[in-house]
């Protein structure tokens, strides 16, 4: 399977990406790795791509985030030591080789390249806005203690650190406000503000792509076993759905 593709109707101007999605490792990443499958599952984010499948144009990466982290800025874009990820012992001599390394930067820069192939006609048509769909764990202490507190927890934490609000808030409340009315807690900027996928995108088409970095709880999977439920995914695919109009409204403006 490829690293990522490109899928759905290009032609309008909102795109929706789930880099952190993959679970597929090329054969000498896999063959270094010494961390347990189940934790690294854990550490991704599983079926984000299933909640952008009702938007027009996808972006859908394979590869985990343990080869190469596409939301982080290319120096640091490579767990090469336990420092990188959470203190988590991945590799079997502890840190990666440089020319294993160097592949998995290539990877990272034909990911990018790709990327403005694609939002560059975009942004001569006009502003556009992505989707950046992630999710996180909120039950980090183990599967039998309880869930963190949902007052430090939103049910989607809406990333806008580098979003140029003089000239995209409207969007961002466009956005916000169709997920508060379907009864969602959504809140901005508690426990994540958006990373390298917004910081590229906002200084490659500066006031004209906005990206919301929108952050799931893992409500709608158990993330010590994994196990998912299809409908909750469902819902909040349908809900992300329901925002594209609001959205896209505001953008025109």
């Amino acid at each position: 399977m490829q690293p990522y593709e490109f899928v759905g109707d290009w032609s309008g101007q909102l795109v929706a990406t789930s880099i952190h999605a993959g679970h597929d490792l090329r054969p000498e990443v896999a063959d270094l790795m010494v961390l347990d499958e189940d934790v690294r599952f854990r550490e991704e984010d599983p079926f984000t791509d299933r909640i952008t499948a009702r938007l027009p144009a996808r972006v859908l990466v394979h590869r985990s985030r343990f080869e190469t982290d596409l939301n982080r800025i290319r120096e640091k874009a490579i767990y090469r030591r336990p420092e990188d990820c959470w203190d988590l012992d991945v590799w079997r001599d502890r840190e990666l080789p440089d020319d294993v390394v160097q592949r998995s930067l290539e990877v990272y820069d034909g990911f990018f390249d790709a990327l403005a192939e694609r939002l560059d006609p975009l942004a001569e048509r006009g502003p556009f806005v992505i989707y950046d769909v992630h999710s996180y764990n909120h039950r980090r202490n183990g599967a039998d203690a309880p869930p963190e507190s949902p007052e430090e927890n939103p049910e989607v934490n809406l990333g806008t650190g580098s979003v140029d609000l003089e000239r995209f808030g409207d969007v961002v409340n466009a956005f916000r406000t169709s997920m508060a009315d379907q009864g969602f807690d959504i809140r901005e900027n508690v426990k994540f503000k958006g990373q390298n996928l917004a910081w590229w995108t906002h200084e490659r088409y500066a006031g004209v792509g906005v990206v919301l970095a929108l952050e799931f709880k893992k409500t709608f999977m158990d993330e010590w076993t994994g196990q998912v439920d299809d409908s909750r995914v469902q819902y909040l695919a349908n809900a992300l759905d329901q925002t594209t109009g609001p959205v896209l409204e505001a953008l025109g403006r």
